[in-house]
C-alpha cells in the first residue's frame, strides 16, 4: 500500500462540466505542487514515447459545501504534511486569473463557496479526513 495517498473531493451538486473541469483543474494544479506524483515518460510497442501519468490513484470523491468547508479547515491544521488544492466558486464569475485573485482578495473566508478540493500526503492522514467521503459517480 503506497505510503502517499492523493484524492479529488468535488461538490456533487454543481453541474457535470464544472465538476470535470473543477477535477481537472485540481489535479493539474497538485501536479505543479508535487511534480514527483507524475512518472517519467513510457516507450510504445512502436519505440515512440508516451507522456508519462500519476503513479498514484487519485480517486475523486464527493463533499457538500458544508464538508468541503469543514475539510478546508481540517486538513488547513495539518499544513505541514498535505498539499491542499482549493478552487472557489469565485471561477464561475471571473473570466481570468487576476479577476480571480482580486475576488479572492475581497472575499472573507466565511463568504468562500469551494467547488472542489485536492489533498495529498500521508496515506492514514489523508484517510482520516476523508475516509467518510463516498466516490462521486
Amino acid at each position: 500500500m503506497s505510503a502517499i495517498r492523493c484524492v479529488v473531493i468535488i461538490n456533487p451538486e454543481l453541474p457535470l462540466g464544472i465538476i470535470a473541469n473543477t477535477a481537472a483543474v485540481l489535479a493539474m494544479s497538485l501536479g505543479k505542487l508535487r511534480p514527483a506524483l507524475v512518472g517519467g515518460d513510457l516507450p510504445d510497442a512502436q519505440g515512440g514515447l508516451r507522456t508519462g501519468i500519476t503513479t498514484v490513484p487519485i480517486p475523486v470523491l464527493r463533499g457538500s459545501a458544508s464538508q468541503l468547508r469543514e475539510l478546508r479547515a481540517a486538513a488547513r491544521a495539518f499544513s505541514t504534511e498535505l498539499t491542499l488544492v482549493e478552487l472557489t466558486s469565485a471561477t464561475l464569475r471571473t473570466r481570468s486569473y487576476q479577476e480571480y485573485a482580486a475576488e479572492l482578495a475581497a472575499t472573507a473566508e466565511a463568504d468562500i463557496d469551494y467547488q472542489g478540493l485536492a489533498l495529498c500526503g500521508p496515506a492514514k492522514r489523508v484517510r482520516q479526513l476523508t475516509g467518510s467521503l463516498g466516490l462521486l459517480r
